[in-house]
């Protein structure tokens, strides 16, 4: 899996984004920083590279006039990848001049927050205070996520020939039809190719289904052009005629037959010929269809609950011993405390009380020695809920204080200990996703395979990674990317398992930061498409959308005073 960030020059092939998203900017009690009137507000948006954490400008709104109040009208347009921390930041500035250079106008405050805080927020509406003026009150902001929907709209189309061209000599033609979507420079590129109908002039395709972005790039009104061939052996085939339509136009054909007349430029040109057409295609039906998305749910209500179980072992090493792979450096994190924070901050976006179950397995516990595959990191096993990240990390280190790295590796009973609760929320409402990080060989491993797969059947997925230098051959057998996993003569009902060895992911030059961010992308990649895979199978739609937010009335807009309106 590659990697690919906002705003910055990736080191890796760009990764297909997820969906396009528009961020719509509000603010209410904004600084007034002019004397004889109200501020003038613009909001400038930045993104952070994941490498070097850069900040660089992605776009500006406009200027709206004397407004303490703004709703302003220009969009951020953002790809939006789940599998990414993406790290945004909002600067205010009350604008003085004409000047680009916001270094010459008057700082209003600013906002911190990360794409998956956004659409992860009720409705997709997130909320937070100005900061960045010592003692000052710089009021509030409120950006709205909205998912293009031109992006994953599809749609069912089927084409029908009459009184077709004769082409072939010992029999009638050998149709077939090929779709092209025209380019901004009047090219055009082809988009589909439907299956030829032997020896019929006037034949019946199969409906076929295609993006609309593929089709026409989102633009309805963008010419398609529809050429029709006669099909040869040799691949010599012959050109019967074209016609051109467009989205718009085919859509409109929903409620009635579309008739194109094929014509042939060739024989259209030919003045001593009564040329007619060469034929006629009607489109029979145009059935449009939105696909649901990973975002549909989100903002819907559902909730990703995210639990972590942590390898306790002896064979991870002494963890007073910096050889060992739980050692607590004062100076870096270790690969176990590396893959929970990669993994955990992008999580815990969508998780709206932010609080985790954290278990730990094959350790001894005080007072008595005795050994567990499901205990609680906090030590409370009636409620082993962290607050946050930051909450699971200091539980993870005061366990290893406390208890007794021993053995053997069991997953079954973490594994079973969240199918509990996900068995109990089948409805859409809630999805859980386990982290299992291990170092190594797995000692139940037909126990594993049997949680699994029953595990398959629920709202659930797990991340499993690998750390230190082991085998992970049991672990590449639960992925079941090259075979579904199975268990006493039952398949998974879908693959749920995604594994990853953290060594693959570890920059070489040290940067902690990177290692994370390919970790995260490589693990979190598949949940989105797993995610659909249950709702999908068990028909649950997303839950209806909190009411809409209301505005203030709209005030006077000052010129456009942008540098770049940027799409990445």
């Amino acid at each position: 899996m590659n990697m690919a960030c906002i705003g910055d020059a990736d080191p890796f092939t760009a990764a297909i984004p997820a969906t396009k998203v528009e961020l719509t900017v509000s603010c209410r009690n904004l600084l007034d920083r002019d004397t004889f009137s109200k501020s003038d507000p613009i909001c400038v948006l930045y993104t952070q590279g994941i490498a070097n954490r850069e900040w660089r400008e992605f776009g500006r709104t406009e200027v709206i006039d004397n407004t303490l109040n703004p709703d302003f009208v220009r969009k951020f347009i953002l790809d939006y990848f789940f599998e990414e921390r993406q790290n945004l930041r909002f600067d205010l500035y009350d604008l003085d001049s004409k000047s680009d250079n916001l270094s010459k106008h008057d700082f209003l405050g600013q906002a911190f927050c990360t794409l998956g805080e956004i659409v992860g927020s009720l409705g997709s509406r997130l909320e937070k205070p100005l900061i960045g003026i010592p003692g000052k009150k710089c009021g509030t902001i409120i950006v709205r996520a909205e998912e293009l929907s031109n992006c994953r709209e599809s749609v069912m189309l089927q084409f029908c020939g009459n009184k077709l061209d004769k082409k072939d000599f010992f029999g009638k033609s050998d149709p077939f039809l090929v779709f092209y979507r025209s380019n901004e420079d009047g090219s055009y590129t082809i988009c589909h190719k439907t299956e030829v109908v032997k020896n019929t002039l006037d034949p019946v395709w199969q409906a076929f289904k295609i993006p609309v972005r593929a089709l026409c790039n989102g633009d309805y009104d963008r010419s398609i052009k529809v050429e029709v061939y006669d099909w040869d052996r040799d691949g010599g085939h012959d050109f019967i005629g074209e016609f051109s339509t467009s989205y718009r136009e085919m859509s409109r054909s929903q409620s009635q037959f579309h008739i194109y007349e094929v014509l042939n430029p060739k024989k259209k040109g030919k003045k001593k010929k009564k040329y007619l057409n060469s034929g006629t295609v009607t489109l029979l039906s145009c059935l449009v269809d939105t696909e649901l998305s990973f975002l549909d749910y989100i903002r819907g209500g559902t909730q990703i609950n995210f639990t972590v179980a942590i390898d306790f072992t002896a064979s991870n090493g002494n963890p007073s011993q910096p050889t060992s792979l739980h050692y607590m450096s004062p100076y870096q994190l270790n690969d176990y405390a590396m893959a929970l924070r990669a993994v955990g901050e992008i999580i815990q976006d969508y998780d709206s009380d932010k609080m985790f179950p954290a278990l730990g397995f094959g350790a001894k516990l005080p007072p008595d020695g005795r050994v567990s595959h499901e205990f609680a990191l906090n030590g409370n096993p009636q409620n082993p809920y962290c607050s946050g990240i930051e909450g699971v990390m200091e539980a993870y280190y005061q366990s290893l204080k406390s208890v007794r790295l021993y053995g053997p590796t069991h997953f079954s009973p973490v594994i079973n200990h969240v199918a509990r609760y996900a068995s109990a929320v089948m409805d859409g409402s809630q999805y859980f996703i386990l982290l299992i990080i291990s170092d190594g060989v797995i000692t139940d491993m037909a126990q594993t395979k049997e949680s699994i797969v029953n595990a398959a059947s629920l709202p659930m997925s797990i991340i499993i990674v690998g750390v230190g230098p082991a085998e992970f051959d049991e672990m590449i057998e639960l992925d079941g990317d090259e075979e579904r996993i199975s268990s006493q003569g039952r398949y998974a009902e879908r693959d749920i398992v995604q594994f990853v060895p953290f060594r693959d992911y570890i920059d070489r030059r040290g940067n902690h930061i990177l290692s994370m961010a390919r970790l995260a992308k490589e693990v979190l990649a598949e949940i989105p498409d797993q995610f659909l895979s249950y709702m999908r199978t068990r028909g649950i739609k997303p839950g209806p959308l909190p009411p809409p937010y209301t505005p203030c009335p709209p005030q006077a807009i000052h010129p456009l005073l942008t540098r770049r309106v940027s799409r990445i």
